[in-house]
């Protein structure tokens, strides 16, 4: 918008500057002209009234180089028969002829500009003739002319400082409101436009506020009414987990409560999420290399309770993603709780971070029977861990990938844009952690 607003001045301030400017310099030309021509016609009216009264050739060359002297233009008589007197240059002879005529008139042409005054005697005409050349004609028009194109120059870079700063008034509030809504995109609903510039930019600004306002409202309406409805299925669950206790065959009531602790399980994830709050910035990004620490030493009892083997791989530099602080403590867990709920006890597993290419990878490995073998020890599973695990790196343009079905030991990996962007080339050395 600024680069066309200028451009548009621009265009316009020539145009107008070419219209005013290239005529006032013809005019200082031909006043110039005017102003010498005038000046030469009356040096040579002044010498025809000394030819009119002095017969003498000799007094009168002494007048007429006086005249010419005091005039500062070269003036010369070409008398009806003799030499000339005083200063005659190369004369046209169509122009003397008509002199001798008996016509009075100049003449401007490019060696300068001539006058001339005949006088008539009853033996023949004389003429007088003043003479100016070109360089002393336009005396002090080429200075002008550079005066002129200086002011336009000043005046055109003065219309175009104006342009940029008049067109910096519209954009940069419009760009800001822009800013504002890639803010909000990715994710921080305390973003607002300033509502400043012209009047559309604020209604502009005040829409996208309103727009704003109304997302965040809506986030909380639906989390509450999720919340609501997750909670009311805790009740018949309950009733459920009671009744089942009259069920005689253990291994079907086995199954049963297994089957029932998945479906509360599920819900209390649910109603987990529900009922956090509406975060103002969805993406702050936080270094995933302690929250990795922190939880794996959180499951680190149970997995020594159940002679598990865990082994921990940190790189040696931060690894900062856009999770939120509580986010990557979710995903993390979600990782690990996937592997002690679906592998049998003394399965070991390995958790690895790493950096690599611009992108941070996080990585759960255990060496249980793999996702094709242990999906019949899954029945019971709704899946719901791993699918918000999913969704909530996809919203940070990641990835979530799992181990071929049919391979030995299942791995599932997040891959996240590394938030610096800085790429790591090599995976760090294991620390192996038991």
């Amino acid at each position: 918008m600024t680069r066309r607003i200028t451009i548009l001045v621009a265009v316009i301030s020539t145009a107008l500057l070419v219209s005013f400017l290239v005529p006032l310099a013809l005019l200082v030309r031909t006043l110039a002209e005017d102003r010498g021509m005038a000046r030469a016609d009356q040096a040579a009216r002044n010498v025809a009234i000394l030819v009119t009264g002095i017969n003498e050739p000799a007094q009168l060359a002494l007048l007429v180089d006086a005249a010419a002297e005091s005039s500062g233009v070269a003036v010369g008589v070409i008398p009806r028969a003799g030499d000339p007197l005083g200063n005659v240059g190369p004369i046209d002879p169509a122009e003397l002829a008509r002199a001798r005529g008996g016509e009075a008139f100049s003449v401007v042409d490019a060696t300068g500009g001539r006058v001339y005054v005949p006088i008539a005697h009853e033996r023949g005409t004389s003429v007088v003739v003043a003479t100016i050349p070109a360089a002393e004609l336009y005396t002090g028009v080429a200075e002008a002319w550079w005066m002129i194109g200086g002011t336009g120059a000043v005046l055109f870079l003065a219309s175009l400082l104006i342009a940029a700063r008049a067109s910096r008034q519209i954009s940069e509030p419009l760009l800001e409101v822009a800013a504002t809504a890639h803010r909000l995109r990715d994710g921080d609903l305390t973003a607002r436009a300033v509502e400043e510039g012209p009047v559309e930019t604020r209604e502009l600004a005040s829409a996208l506020n309103g727009l704003a306002e109304r997302i965040r409202g809506l986030l909380v309406e639906a989390r509450a009414g999720v919340g609501e409805l997750a909670h009311r299925l805790r009740t018949p669950v309950t009733a459920l987990r009671l009744d089942l206790d009259a069920v005689d065959d253990p291994e079907l009531a086995d199954r049963l409560q297994e089957r029932v602790a998945a479906l509360q399980g599920a819900i209390d994830v649910i109603v987990k999420e529900a009922r956090r709050e509406v975060r103002e910035d969805l993406s702050p990004g936080c270094d995933l290399v302690p929250v990795v620490r922190e939880r794996v030493e959180y499951w680190r009892a149970l997995a020594d309770d159940q002679g598990r083997s865990v082994r921990l791989d940190l790189p040696s530099a931060p690894a900062w993603a856009g999770l939120a602080r509580p986010e990557a403590d979710d995903v993390v867990d979600i990782l690990i709780e996937n592997v002690f709920a679906h592998t049998p006890e003394r399965a070991d597993f390995d958790v690895s971070l790493w950096l690599t290419g611009g992108e941070v990878h996080l990585k759960v490995h255990d060496q249980g029977p793999g996702f094709a073998a242990s999906s019949a020890n899954r029945t019971g599973s709704t899946g719901l861990g791993l699918e918000i695990a999913r969704r909530t790196v996809a919203a940070l343009n990641g990835r979530l990938v799992t181990s071929p079905v049919g391979q030995p030991g299942a791995s599932v990996e997040l891959v996240l844009p590394q938030q610096d962007g800085t790429p790591v080339p090599e995976r760090p050395g294991s620390s192996p952690d038991r």
